[in-house]
């Protein structure tokens, strides 16, 4: 019945190829986790992220056993308000998801539509009017996009605005500092560079946002209910167990050396998959790309969705397509996770054959 999902070469922006050990301890028996053991690596993967992303001293980590875009909606409801206008980057599918997200909560919202700006000139920024939060995403996955965080840090620092940042598709694969970019609070999710299955985001969260936690009016995304148990290495209600396990085994392995040599790793493959792939009809769409994924435009007369179905039925490769205006024109390759060369190079021959024979 599975056949068809599971034999593919995945390349998708989430989820993403996952190590072996990764996979063989997810198929052990769930353990009961209302334990001083279990506390004990919640507590240790809490440190460990926190020192990963250089959160500022005193800075906390929560746990929420859903996808990131419940962690989107947690920052929202938990840091921001109805009085106050936030701002909101809107370049493309998950800054707009940002964007309905305050409207739903009725938090007054200023967006700045975005057309692949790297916004590092603060000519954007400046139209912004008395926010006291911007909301961006890093990595705009849907196009492949990156904004200057520490242009938009900058901003935030100088006007006493909430940094909240979405580093969904970046956080292992790229670099990403909370003190150098005065970033607040920090999304992350384990399906992506971090290479887990998905089910699992956190938000790291500055003294600063710890100051502006509010009453959230959610009973499952509460910050305070979660940073209240989070001290004893707990959650409210039932985790992702397995995935945090994941999670501690994974990032037990990154503190060995850092993520350096994952930020470099991850930008040669992406460097060699860009190489690989200059020779055919299809352009780069963004010029500020991360480490993480490179989004592809076709040429006129090409269809992306088409290339996408190409490539899973003839040759076993899933890439990501697009949607809305973009459906027809670009699809997405990923970077992350397991991956190495020799996956690369099958998705660039791949490529190289389903585009010849639509030729």
């Amino acid at each position: 019945m599975y056949e068809k999902l599971t034999q593919t070469h995945i390349y998708t922006p989430g989820p993403v190829k996952m190590a072996v050990d990764t996979l063989h301890l997810g198929a052990i028996q769930t353990p009961y986790f209302r334990n001083q053991a279990f506390s004990e690596i919640v507590l240790e993967s809490e440190a460990m992220l926190l020192q990963m992303a250089n959160a500022p001293p005193g800075s906390r980590c929560v746990f929420l056993t859903a996808s990131g875009t419940a962690a989107m909606e947690a920052c929202v409801i938990n840091l921001l308000d109805k009085k106050h206008p936030v701002g909101v980057v809107n370049g493309g599918t998950f800054g707009q998801r940002f964007k309905d997200i305050c409207t739903l909560h009725q938090v007054p919202v200023q967006t700045l539509l975005v057309d692949r700006d790297p916004l590092d000139d603060g000519k954007l920024l400046a139209t912004l009017k008395d926010v006291n939060a911007l909301l961006i995403n890093a990595h705009e996955t849907s196009i492949g996009h990156c904004y200057d965080i520490g242009a938009t840090g900058a901003w935030c620092r100088q006007h006493n605005a909430l940094h909240i940042v979405d580093a969904i598709s970046l956080f292992v694969t790229d670099p990403i500092d909370m003190q150098a970019a005065n970033i607040d609070a920090l999304i992350i999710s384990s399906h992506k560079g971090l290479a887990l299955p998905p089910g699992l985001s956190m938000v790291l969260l500055s003294p600063q946002a710890l100051n502006r936690v509010r009453p959230s009016g959610s009973f499952y995304l509460d910050f305070a209910s979660h940073l209240d148990d989070g001290k004893r290495g707990q959650t409210p209600f039932t985790p992702a167990v397995s995935i945090i396990l994941q999670l501690h085994q994974r990032l037990l392995k990154l503190s060995i050396n850092g993520l350096t040599p994952e930020w470099q790793h991850t930008a040669e493959l992406a460097a060699h998959f860009r190489r690989g792939v200059s020779a055919l009809p299809l352009t780069f769409y963004s010029t500020c790309m991360p480490n993480a994924m490179t989004a592809l435009q076709v040429g006129a007369g090409w269809s992306a969705l088409q290339v996408v179905r190409a490539l899973q039925e003839h040759h076993q490769c899933v890439v990501a397509p697009n949607g809305g205006a973009l459906r027809d024109t670009v699809f997405r390759v990923a970077h992350m996770g397991a991956l190495n060369y020799a996956d690369m190079d099958r998705l660039i021959a791949a490529l190289t054959d389903v585009m010849g024979e639509q030729q």
